[in-house]
């Protein structure tokens, strides 16, 4: 149980109600033991002995079920007006409820079927279900298995199957987009990927793997992201004659090493921080720091000659190692901070001495 603020209604005016009810009308409300002051939304003014769909407004949350009868009394004089039925006690902002096609008298299953397809992808929780239709929670089950195979069961949770089926088509093109912004990229991330998407976590996962199961993308890193089918082939051919020229630059500079933006400006490349992480990825290069990567082998000859320095010497000061190693300090710092947290060395004040 749970109180709300908010009820979408079928409503009768009585006869006698000597006006219409209009869109902002302040009303009581009384609903079992409760009387609560609200205001008539969404409707179209109901004439005395019509009926009509409305959203009440509570000032005030009350605990209501799906089914749940109440009257309604004018605010002043308090003179009871009508009243009505609950439909939903728990309705989501939109659709506005005359676009809901609720009405008195739909089989729980039916109504149960329009809340499922209202929710999208983020879906129905199993729990709500018995206080949104008004029935016993002993009914789920079968209420359930009357919405057909129109609706997915997914852990605790209830979805349509065209929301999986539009949100897995959506997100092919969010794929496609980044592909398109990242040509360099092996794929989007799956945590970029469930980000877009407003569902919980049971859902995620079967969006995810319906989706490779209709060929909208495939896994890629390990499971870690996603990719349109065959895009691993048109990485490599992007990739090679510009990360080529990069690595040859790193090679030429070997522990002389220039920043990311300043390989941008000298290659006039908007695309060089991607190539260097394929690169990366593709194990020729490694990220030194936030702003550099270096070759490979040029960091594997920067170690041996740490090594060889501290064995020599015991410790080294950021002065000793530039005179052994002929850098100056814009470029020796960033690789003995490397040194540090690769686990060759440890800092003790301004010496660095070998790790054991």
């Amino acid at each position: 149980w749970a109180a709300t603020s908010t009820l979408d209604v079928a409503l009768e005016l009585l006869p006698t109600a000597h006006k219409p009810l209009a869109a902002r009308t302040r009303v009581r409300v009384h609903l079992g033991t409760a009387e609560v002051l609200g205001r008539v939304a969404q409707v179209r003014a109901v004439g005395p002995g019509d009926s009509g769909l409305a959203r009440l407004l509570l000032e005030r949350p009350l605990v209501a079920r799906g089914g749940d009868r109440f009257v309604i009394r004018s605010f002043s004089p308090v003179t009871t007006i009508g009243g009505g039925a609950v439909l939903d006690p728990f309705p989501p902002k939109r659709p506005r409820v005359s676009e809901r096609g609720l009405a008195v008298g739909q089989s729980p299953a039916e109504r149960l079927g329009r809340f499922v397809d209202e929710a999208g992808p983020a879906a129905l929780r199993v729990g709500d279900i018995a206080v949104r239709l008004g029935i016993l929670p002993a009914e789920v089950p079968a209420t359930i298995a009357g919405t057909g195979k129109a609706v997915l069961s997914v852990g605790d949770y209830l979805v349509a199957r065209r929301a999986i089926a539009a949100e897995v088509e959506r997100l092919a093109s969010v794929v496609a987009a980044h592909h398109q912004q990242h040509p360099l990229d092996p794929g989007l991330s799956l945590q970029a990927l469930r980000a877009t998407v407003n569902a919980p976590a049971p859902v995620l996962d079967l969006l995810i793997e319906h989706g490779a199961k209709k060929q909208a993308w495939e896994l890629a890193e390990g499971g870690a992201a996603v990719r349109r089918l065959g895009w691993s082939a048109a990485l490599k051919a992007r990739a090679g004659d510009a990360g080529g020229r990069l690595a040859q630059r790193l090679a030429e500079a070997r522990w002389q090493i220039p920043t990311v933006s300043e390989l941008q400006r000298e290659f006039s490349d908007p695309s060089v921080p991607a190539l260097l992480a394929h690169l990366a990825r593709e194990g020729s290069v490694e990220r030194v720091d936030q702003e550099r990567y270096a070759l490979k082998r040029a960091l594997e000859e920067f170690q041996r000659a740490v090594e060889e320095t501290l064995r020599e010497l015991g410790a080294a000061t950021p002065a000793q190692f530039r005179d052994r190693l002929g850098l100056t300090r814009k470029y020796l710092i960033p690789l003995l901070e490397w040194a540090d947290r690769r686990g060759i060395t440890s800092r003790k004040g301004d010496t660095r001495i070998l790790r054991a």
